[in-house]
């Protein structure tokens, strides 16, 4: 991989294993849409970018400060070797047949706090609403980065306030659940800082601490929030797949990579429906 900055963009060269579209839209971020000449436009990090793919070259442009390179590069995952693990899981036909009906998913770092509340948004919704309760949390209690596009609210503005203000969102019970993450992040009781690095377990219970916060948000806010591809999120897609395919227990070609594992078999059992 190589890497090239200027003033407006970054360009990662020589990426292998990496669809953009793919890893967009694949259900684990929210807040990126195509254009209609294949950029796919969104905010993270509070910056508002367009990124696009030719082959093996992604460019990144829009609102690029210094040091933005390993951002980006984490966001997607880049120093890690998915053509090697994509190589392991094969093994498992399963997932061979998942990995080549979908090449080049990976699995985005996004900041902890966005994807703590995202996935308490996700519970018991579908992927079109939840953008929607998003997009209205951002344009409301937002930062305006101007056209049309918004900061994702920090913990400590929403602890300000209370499950009323949050109407306006339309996000039914789980407006009660985002006010009490908030708080809880806020005030120091869920430290989302040590999230990546301490014991998985202990990462677990640290999160289950927030109501609403059951096994499932746990999962999805340690694979998509902090990089731990062993975290293994279990919503209806895969508890099928376990059902059907893995009644034993996934493989042990998966160990160590189970997140990235069901990624794969999530978006693939979804588009085969």
């Amino acid at each position: 991989m190589t890497v090239e900055t200027n003033k407006n963009s970054i360009i990662f060269r020589n990426i292998d294993s990496l669809s953009i579209p793919l890893s967009l839209d694949c259900g684990q971020a929210f807040r990126w849409t195509e254009t209609s000449d294949g950029i796919w436009h969104g905010v993270a990090f509070s910056r508002s970018v367009d990124i696009s793919q030719k082959e093996n070259t992604i460019i990144i442009t829009g609102d690029i400060r210094d040091g933005d390179e390993q951002i980006w590069a984490d966001y997607f995952d880049l120093n890690r070797d998915y053509s090697a693990i994509c190589e392991k899981l094969k093994i498992d036909n399963h997932l061979k047949t998942a990995i080549e009906a979908y090449p080049g998913i990976r699995i985005l770092r996004q900041e902890s706090w966005e994807a703590l509340c995202s996935f308490i948004i996700s519970q018991n919704n579908n992927i079109p609403r939840i953008k929607g309760i998003i997009e209205r949390l951002c344009v409301h209690f937002g930062e305006d980065l101007g056209n049309g596009d918004f900061t994702f609210p920090s913990a400590e503005k929403l602890a300000f306030l209370c499950v009323d203000d949050l109407s306006p969102l339309r996000s039914g019970f789980r407006a009660k659940y985002i006010i009490d993450a908030a708080q809880k992040v806020a005030n120091g009781e869920v430290d989302l800082r040590k999230l990546s690095y301490c014991d998985i377990d202990e990462a677990r219970q640290e999160l289950i601490k927030i109501k609403g916060v059951g096994a499932k948000v746990a999962e999805c806010t340690l694979l998509y929030g902090c990089g731990r591809v062993d975290a293994f999120p279990v919503d209806v897609w895969v508890r099928r797949i376990m059902q059907e395919l893995y009644p034993e227990g996934l493989p042990e070609c998966t160990k160590d990579v189970e997140g990235i594992a069901q990624q794969f078999l999530f978006h693939w059992r979804r588009n085969v429906e």
